[in-house]
């Protein structure tokens, strides 16, 4: 049934796209370890989860900041949205470490300590003592990259930049072979950046300058980072999302979220960094065509009612998508290689495991995520409320639509 464009409900299927891609994830990580049968080879089921998560973030976040017309709201909104549940399960990971050891290739200085307090652990070179954490990297790229374009007015030319991005992933993918910038001096010094530079965006204070700065910082540790081709890659996917947005209200052409699509897809053809099963084309080319399928399909049939099932996996998504590695990790110290049990038990103990996760995703989201939003939002209606100076330009409400899906 159609929505009516003033209802929560009108982007629920930006919701149930999210539910898809965590499900996806929770798939692509469970399955070799529970029911390895299952496991399907001729796709990625974790790549096909974050593209889809790539496309709804560029779909969404610049149409958040751009409504929202204001620099402030819109990170205090997102620090409340993914900081305080990032730091809950990171702070129980290192203390169930007593049982269950961190990795080794997470580093143990002041640099991981560093890159994890910006979420901008892959773009440093860095190791996550969650797995899942990595893709966080580049939403908090695409968060200072869009926070800087929308300063400087140059925020709807999403098109070029998407299409920008996606020659930067042919171009680094032939050349690049290791690594630009590493080690803990930049996790560090990225990290001092970005407390002075958010500190800026918050308060007001030499807002654009701050918001140019992170910008290029962002645009640095990206062209710097572990595997070139695939962070310009995931930006140029991103900033299509966007420009999908643009294309649907009239305000841009589609023509570039084709080009993008061909310039990911032959990105790693031939890139010295691609020696992953996954960037083999028989994989990496369903995969890609599969998350914009999804994303198309779904965005076609947007007017119509959304299964609640699918919707609810959306809200519960980023709980989902942080806890289900660390509760895989512990299930798999409890129990054991469950590899060599008859296919039954397996398929037991993984609807046992699913059951679990999605029961304690709803607890955290409930007790956790839902109070800071909450706490975020009246937050930015404190400037109001007191008559306090604002940044200059237009304000306009943020439709609840739209702050249903951003949250």
């Amino acid at each position: 049934m159609p929505e009516s464009p003033s209802t929560p409900t009108r982007l629920a299927w930006l919701d149930a796209l999210r539910g898809v891609g965590a499900t996806a994830v929770v798939a692509e990580h469970a399955l070799p370890w529970l029911v390895p049968s299952l496991r399907p080879t001729w796709f990625n089921p974790g790549m096909y989860g974050v593209l889809v998560f790539f496309l709804v973030s560029g779909y969404i976040i610049p149409a958040s900041l751009e409504q929202r017309g204001d620099v402030r709201t819109f990170w205090v909104s997102r620090v409340f949205r993914l900081y305080p549940l990032y730091l809950l399960v990171v702070a129980v990971v290192l203390v169930a470490a007593i049982w269950v050891p961190i990795r080794a290739e997470v580093a143990r200085d002041v640099g991981s300590v560093a890159s994890h307090l910006t979420m901008l652990v892959d773009v440093v070179n860095g190791a996550g003592v969650v797995d899942t954490i990595w893709t966080l990297s580049y939403e908090m790229v695409f968060y200072l990259l869009v926070t800087a374009l929308f300063t400087a007015g140059l925020h709807r030319r999403s098109g070029p930049v998407a299409v920008a991005f996606g020659l930067v992933a042919v171009g680094t993918g032939l050349v690049v072979t290791a690594p630009l910038l590493s080690g803990a001096p930049v996790a560090v010094i990225s990290a001092v950046v970005f407390a002075a530079g958010l500190t800026c965006l918050l308060t007001g204070r030499w807002r654009a300058p701050a918001a140019y700065a992170l910008g290029l910082m962002a645009l640095t540790l990206l062209l710097g980072s572990r595997v070139v081709w695939l962070g310009a890659a995931i930006l140029a996917v991103m900033f299509a999302g966007t420009a999908i947005y643009r294309w649907e209200r009239g305000a841009g052409p589609l023509w570039p979220v084709a080009a993008v699509a061909a310039l990911v897809a032959v990105a790693p053809v031939w890139a010295p960094q691609a020696g992953w099963w996954w960037v083999r084309p028989d994989v990496w080319l369903p995969t890609i065509a599969l998350a914009a399928a999804t994303f198309a399909g779904a965005m076609a049939l947007r007017r119509r009612r959304v299964p609640r099932p699918l919707v609810w996996l959306g809200l519960i998504s980023y709980s989902l998508y942080l806890l289900h590695h660390p509760m895989l990790r512990w299930l798999v110290a409890i129990v054991g290689d469950v590899r060599a049990l008859p296919p039954a038990a397996q398929l037991a103990l993984a609807a046992g495991y699913l059951a679990v996760v999605l029961a304690v995703s709803r607890l955290t989201y409930g007790f956790v995520e839902l109070p800071m939003q909450r706490l975020g939002r009246r937050l930015n209606r404190l400037p109001a409320q007191r008559g306090g100076k604002v940044e200059p330009g237009v304000r306009r409400p943020v439709p609840a639509s739209v702050e249903t899906v951003t949250r």
